[in-house]
């Protein structure tokens, strides 16, 4: 058994001592290493960082993967106060985290924290979730919730900065940012509603104020991670009958609890604690909101916009936590097999055990990759943002090229999340169901946890965000890229296929034929809804084409077959991501070849699987669909 989690985590360290471009980033927030407390150059920085992480590594392996099978087992409740209460190996790592103020890790020094970047607070959730899913979901809550409100307040306005060092000097969540990050408190994300999951627009829990103009929310919140928190922030819906949809959504932070000299006072009521197949020790709550007191957090009607901000930094923690489980998996099941024999051999040995085992390791590299290059460009357009909100004294010039930075920054940040969030949990659920077949028939018993981490592993799929969603959202940006530039799209085709055929070396050609299958995937869904479209239009008065064509697109109909075909599209995207990324890395650090090679052996058959599949199937789905629909309609009329 592992004594740090940190240490022997190869692919791990490469990042941390060589992969990563640490220099802006440490730039950025140690605000170029100004302030008496900030660190005097990135190198101090980075020394830090790593000694953060082999001490949170030795305190996963020592102080929290010992305890599983009990974290796994003791089962939460409610009191007759309404307060929850976890088992006592869960109540004692969260006190030893408190004491080794894990919790302010990434929270500003202005405020009292360590000021570390939120990557290495990414990693250390790696660390935490390949020990248990559910400490490290739990965990997410306190600092995540507390650096949450810090944006928030920036974003409207109600964090002020020194105009010359560009240190805060206050802000509006202050002391809930202090109790958070000291872990006396936590907090959660309240959307989802008995009859609105995915679809936010379905939302009925009111906001409204009173004659003095102060808030309040009634409606009921169901599956809330850590809901027996403190802190909640919560979209609710503000505006009148006639606003509809997402644009009657606001955003507020409740404070579920208040301790007076008379004892507490509730706002929010636990309902129900759920019973669920896995993350057992993690509480996931409904609650009810009875004319909760709330403070309205920026703009009302923005509560969508609100909720995208918070959602990308989710996604790509549950990216983190997915490597924790693919890790997780894959050292099970690896050990196991080096210990089994079977047939006059360790099974690791048997050609079949061992491609799982190599897949399983090559395809968790692949989604490290994509974990860290997402968390860094979010954190550099975050950054930038807030260095941009805050300084006042910048020329026109400069303030040109901070914005140039963040678009670009947002640009990749918002390719690569739903690519992340979907390939990280669909690889977890896979590994984790080959780990429990690994086992035989141990991995069907408790005895060695390979089911426990299939269990815990198969809420990712569902979670901020499903991987349809995922999809769907990678297909909706890819396909909107074609359309709004249709020329650039043309000359990318042309010179992936040019590189294809003519790159300078083997690799290069590898990933451009990925690029002309992503490519050709995308062209081929956008004339196919295009020729379908024009079909219909076809239909109808002559006159009404070009008004037709222009502004009558219904999503729903008009982008059937693409939405069909989404999760194949996004799997294009995936394996031309991780390639272009891994191909970078292997021209710099010439070790990493290997890595390479060994992605590009899984992608390149997959990837002409999937782009066949998207090109010669579905017609006769589709049409059944649209006969049923036509049934269904002719008998409701």
């Amino acid at each position: 058994m592992s004594t740090n989690y940190y240490l022997d985590n190869e692919d791990m360290r490469f990042y941390v001592e060589r992969g990563i471009d640490w220099e802006p980033l440490i730039r950025l927030t140690e605000r170029d290493f100004k302030g008496p407390d900030a660190f005097e150059d990135a190198q101090s920085a980075r020394t830090f960082y790593v000694d953060v992480l082999e001490m949170f590594g030795k305190f996963v392996a020592n102080e929290v993967a010992p305890h599983t099978r009990a974290l796994d087992s003791d089962p939460l409740h409610i009191d007759e106060d309404g307060d929850v209460h976890a088992s006592p190996a869960f109540e004692a790592i969260f006190e030893k985290a408190k004491e080794l103020g894990l919790h302010m890790l990434a929270i500003p020094r202005d405020l009292g924290g360590m000021n570390a970047p939120l990557l290495l607070y990414m990693l250390n959730a790696e660390l935490l979730a390949r020990a248990d899913a559910s400490t490290m979901t739990h965990f997410g809550f306190h600092g995540g919730i507390a650096l949450a409100l810090l944006v928030y307040s920036i974003h409207e306005g109600t964090t002020t900065f020194d105009p010359e060092t560009l240190e805060i000097k206050e802000t509006r969540f202050a002391d809930a940012i202090a109790e958070i990050m000291s872990g006396e408190a936590w907090g959660s994300m309240d959307i989802t509603e008995p009859d609105a999951g995915s679809d936010m627009a379905a939302l009925n829990a009111r906001a409204y104020q009173d004659e003095q103009g102060n808030w309040f929310i009634t409606g009921q919140k169901i599956f809330i991670t850590s809901g027996h928190g403190k802190y909640h922030i919560v979209i609710a819906r503000t505006e009148p009958a006639g606003v509809q949809g997402l644009g009657g959504l606001s955003t507020f932070l409740v404070r579920a609890f208040e301790d007076t000299p008379q004892g507490r006072v509730r706002h929010v009521e636990v309902v129900r604690l759920e019973e669920k197949l896995g993350h057992h020790a993690s509480p996931t709550c409904s609650l009810s909101f009875e004319d909760a007191p709330a403070e309205l957090i920026g703009e009302r009607g923005k509560g969508f916009g609100h909720m995208l901000l918070l959602m990308n930094n989710a996604r790509i923690g549950v990216g983190f936590e997915c490597l924790g489980l693919c890790m997780a998996s894959h050292e099970l099941a690896r050990d196991y097999a080096a210990e089994r024999r079977s047939m006059g051999k360790t099974i690791d040995r048997h050609e079949m055990i061992a491609d799982y085992l190599e897949q399983m390791r090559t395809e968790t590299q692949a989604i490290r990759a994509l974990a860290i290059n997402a968390v860094f460009h979010e954190e550099m357009s975050q950054k930038l943002d807030m260095l941009l909100r805050a300084h006042g004294s910048l020329s026109e010039v400069e303030r040109a090229a901070h914005e140039r930075e963040i678009r670009k920054h947002k640009r990749f940040t918002r390719r690569i999340t739903p690519l992340l969030k979907y390939y990280a949990s669909e690889k977890a659920v896979e590994f984790a169901r080959w780990g429990v077949q690994i086992h035989g028939g141990v991995g069907y018993t408790k005895e060695y946890g390979a089911e426990k981490i299939l269990r815990d592993a198969l809420v990712m799929p569902i979670y901020e965000g499903t991987s349809q969603i995922q999809a769907l959202m990678a297909m909706k940006d890819a396909l909107s890229g074609v359309m709004k530039r249709p020329s650039a799209f043309v000359r990318r085709l042309a010179e992936a296929r040019w590189q294809s055929v003519s790159g300078k070396d083997a690799r290069a050609r590898a990933v451009a034929r990925l690029q002309v299958r992503s490519l050709t995937a995308q062209q081929h869904l956008v004339m196919r809804t295009a020729r379908d479209k024009f079909g219909e239009v076809r239909q109808r008065p002559i006159s009404t084409w070009i008004d037709e064509l222009k502004h009558s697109w219904d999503p729903k109909r008009d982008f059937s077959y693409a939405m069909l075909h989404a999760e194949r599209l996004i799997r294009l995207l995936i394996d031309e991501a991780v390639a272009e990324i891994l191909y970078e890395q292997a021209k710099q650090f010439p070790e990493r070849g290997e890595l390479f090679d060994r992605f590009m052996e899984l992608a390149e058959p997959r990837s002409r699987y999937n782009l066949d599949v998207l090109m010669h199937r579905g017609d006769r789905l589709l049409a059944t669909l649209r006969e049923e629909g036509e049934n269904h309609s002719a008998a409701a009329e």
